[in-house]
């Protein structure tokens, strides 16, 4: 049985790290930034995996 995959906006993601959503966009196109890369799903669609968020967070968890 497949696993759904969830997706989330920049402004989802803005609202989760209370940042605006031209953050978002901006940790993902700095390299050295640890942020994850968006998945473009259409033309003028691009989101973020929630499964790469989650483990981005819990890879700040162990740093912090």
């Amino acid at each position: 049985m497949s696993q759904k995959v969830e997706y989330l906006t920049a402004a989802s993601l803005a609202k989760r790290y209370d940042v605006g959503p031209a953050t978002i966009w901006r940790w993902s196109a700095n390299p050295k930034h640890p942020f994850p890369q968006p998945v473009k799903l259409g033309p003028n669609c691009t989101r973020w995996r929630s499964e790469d968020i989650e483990a981005f967070e819990d890879r700040c968890k162990e740093v912090a």
